[in-house]
């Protein structure tokens, strides 16, 4: 949906400057970065959420918002609009809510129409000193932030594509972990580790092997507390240093051959799976985790039935990553 490079980049010592480039329209750009419906599904680095308080969109109004860090942390937020120039240029104030707030900046938003429907964004922001900038980049990992809340909007034009063409979203779950990257990375890709955590509570994964490169395969079978064994596998397509995982998903029998869901002749073959870990941009710090899922070569029917099997593959995922956050705090 869009070029995956954020550029991001210090012109001066009160300055940072962070742009990417979308493969969406100005307008509908414009649209997710200034209506509320939009900005409250993809506003913030990973794993945040926002809530409005108050938002109104002109020259002098002001967006009262808090945003909900993944590790628990609430942050208090005031923005007051300077300059609403749509759909070209957007100019505010960004300060805390909260009296004393160190945190306090102007921002210029450009929406730059290259034509073929992409758009660049730059986002631009000036401290009104080094040691303000500095600051911010040391306390909440701005940068980093900065660059994660562009690909969040990234995603987000990239799933109302999705939504427009086939009419069904993707599954989505993020989790922060008390853990650094590495370390989160190394729990993902390495078979000693994955088999301990693997699952949600009561299963094992008593036979496994992990071939960790594009074409190769982690293959798996997975125990529940009834003794019974079910087999799956992971086909890996792309492995992108310590950051991204992509691989196709589907249940199998010994030999990792492809088989239907055991519950539903009508769950999908094989879902694509993407696994992102980045830095959490917060004062927690810590790593965060998305995890994206959707059918892949899919009929309707099996369409209908993933889009409808969401909220159980939430309850399943959110049982196993919270085994693995107990791996990783218990140093693996």
């Amino acid at each position: 949906m869009a070029s995956s490079v954020v550029d991001a980049s210090l012109p001066s010592d009160r300055e940072i400057m962070i742009s990417r480039v979308f493969d969406a329209p100005r307008e509908l750009v414009w649209k997710a970065w200034t209506e509320p419906e939009h900005l409250a599904k993809w506003w913030g680095p990973q794993g945040f959420t926002t809530t409005t308080k108050h938002r109104e969109l002109k020259p002098g109004g002001q967006w009262r918002f808090v945003m909900h860090g993944p590790d628990g942390r609430d942050y208090e937020n005031l923005m007051t609009f300077i300059e609403v120039a749509a759909p070209e240029r957007l100019r505010y104030k960004q300060g805390g809510a909260a009296a004393g707030e160190p945190v306090s900046f102007e921002v210029t938003v450009t929406f730059e129409d290259l034509g073929g429907g992409k758009t660049k964004l730059t986002m631009q922001s000036l401290f009104p000193s080094q040691n303000a900038r500095d600051y911010v980049i040391r306390t909440v990992n701005a940068i980093e932030g900065g660059k994660q809340h562009l690909s969040r909007l990234a995603e987000h034009l990239q799933t109302l594509a999705s939504a427009e063409k086939s009419g069904s979203q993707p599954f989505v779950i993020t989790r922060v972990f008390d853990a650094p990257l590495e370390r989160t990375w190394a729990a993902w890709t390495e078979q000693d580790q994955l088999k301990q955590w693997f699952g949600p509570a009561g299963v094992s994964i008593p036979h496994c092997s992990l071939d960790l490169r594009p074409g190769g395969m982690f293959h798996y079978a997975m125990r529940g507390p009834d003794g019974n064994e079910t087999w799956g596998k992971w086909t890996f397509r792309e492995i992108a240093g310590s950051e991204r995982l992509e691989f196709l998903v589907s249940f199998a029998d010994e030999q990792a051959k492809a088989v239907r869901a055991f519950f539903d002749p009508n769950w999908p073959l094989e879902m694509r799976s993407v696994v992102s870990f980045a830095h959490h941009a917060g004062v927690g710090r810590g790593t965060v985790v998305r995890i994206e899922w959707t059918a892949f070569n899919a009929t309707a029917a099996e369409q209908q039935t993933f889009d409808a099997g969401h909220d159980s593959m939430r309850q399943g995922w959110t049982a196993t990553l919270a085994r693995l956050g107990e791996f990783l705090g218990a140093g693996g």
